[in-house]
């Protein structure tokens, strides 16, 4: 990269004032955008001091190791490498608490967000009084015809409706991952904030107290330049999970409800697994000699095989999204110590149930009550012995 006289010149006097912006930008599996992606921002703020906060959650492909090359020669880039976390939102958060910035925006850094928007979102704050600047993919004057995802388009309209109920704000795009604040409101709510999902947008309008004034930028919103897309196949699911939180997170925590209702569909799995088993091997069980018993014994510790593996999966995939264990030793390690800990959250069940209705408890009550208990024991180890560390 080429740096003319003139760009040096403003890069030393922007150096030599207070830092005045902070962009951060979550990443995985972005090393081919970094670079470009600094240029850009070069380019869109010369005469502003700013920072560059790369959030990355250890991407395999070296996003980290190429931050720190360019933090070598350029001191306004910094990186923070996050080992066993993932999730956008706990990365925007994280990267927003750690800088001294009075003002935050936050942005991707596949290319898809236009840096050019920058300096007036920063006007907007830092001069029009606005709390928030935020660009939409849906204002007048903005496009998504580069995206080249229709299907995108319109699940994002829908979110977009449902999100405006949870906020009570009117935004066309409160799903926006590109906007800006000031970074005392950030931190002085950032306590309440769930970092589940991954808009953080909505998760800040749906926290902060009072009202915020907003300002909305059209944006032109791009295709994807190198590396892969921070959204999985989770996506619309994290986007339920978010709007749970907001509601109902402070009664039931989230990661519990989810826990627990991926184990009560692990209950009909097992049903079904039960029914299956019997009519797949009934014929060729009954000819070895076992008594009923035996056989029904036999026929639903394979079913119950059969729901754990889903519970471990489920829990894998959507529970601990954020820590989930990858290639094919971490999760047989991961699946064994996730049926030890259900053994011994079945003996807590049993045991639980056996003492309640020995006090004279209703058995009905009883038995829900094992059940509960088993439960908490088994996310209680779980969390801690197989998506934790220990």
């Amino acid at each position: 990269m080429t740096i003319s006289g003139s760009d040096l010149s403003q890069a030393v006097d922007a150096a030599s004032r207070p830092l005045e912006l902070a962009v951060v930008l979550p990443t995985f599996n972005e090393r081919k955008n970094v670079a470009t992606m600094v240029e850009r921002l070069e380019t869109a703020l010369a005469g502003i001091a700013w920072e560059a906060v790369f959030v990355d959650d250890n991407s395999p492909d070296g996003t980290s190791d190429e931050v720190r090359r360019l933090s070598l020669s350029n001191p306004r880039v910094r990186c923070i490498q996050r080992i066993g976390r993932r999730g956008l939102s706990s990365a925007a958060i994280e990267g927003m608490c750690s800088t001294a910035a009075p003002v935050v925006a936050v942005m991707d850094a596949d290319h898809q967000h236009d840096p050019a928007l920058l300096p007036g979102m920063l006007r907007a704050v830092t001069q029009e009084g606005y709390d928030l600047a935020y660009a939409s993919r849906f204002a007048e004057g903005a496009s998504t015809e580069a995206w080249g995802r229709p299907d995108r388009v319109k699940a994002s309209g829908l979110a977009n409706k449902i999100a405006n109920k949870v906020t009570g704000v009117e935004l066309t795009d409160p799903m926006s991952g590109f906007f800006m604040l000031r970074g005392e409101t950030l931190r002085g709510d950032a306590h309440r904030l769930s970092g589940v999902g991954f808009k953080i947008l909505l998760d800040i309008l749906a926290t902060v107290d009072r009202p915020l004034k907003v300002k909305e930028f059209p944006l032109n919103f791009a295709a994807r330049a190198e590396g892969e897309s921070k959204l999985d196949q989770t996506v619309v699911f994290e986007f339920l999970v978010g709007l749970y939180d907001k509601w109902l997170g402070r009664f039931i925590p989230t990661r519990f409800a989810l826990f627990g209702t991926v184990g009560a569909l692990g209950v009909l799995v097992q049903v079904a697994a039960l029914h299956a088993i019997k009519a797949l091997l009934g014929h060729s069980l009954a000819s070895t000699q076992l008594s009923g018993n035996e056989y029904f014994i036999l026929a639903n510790t394979l079913a119950a095989i059969v729901a754990m593996t889903f519970n471990f999966v489920l829990n894998n995939e959507l529970t601990y999204s954020d820590k989930r264990l990858r290639g094919f030793g971490p999760l047989m390690k991961g699946w064994a110590q996730f049926a030890l800990t259900c053994s011994l959250g079945l003996l807590t069940n049993v045991g639980s149930a056996a003492v309640l209705k020995s006090i004279g408890i209703n058995e009905m009550i009883a038995v829900v009550g094992g059940i509960v208990l088993g439960s908490v024991w088994n996310f209680a180890l779980s969390s801690k012995f197989v998506w934790g560390k220990y």
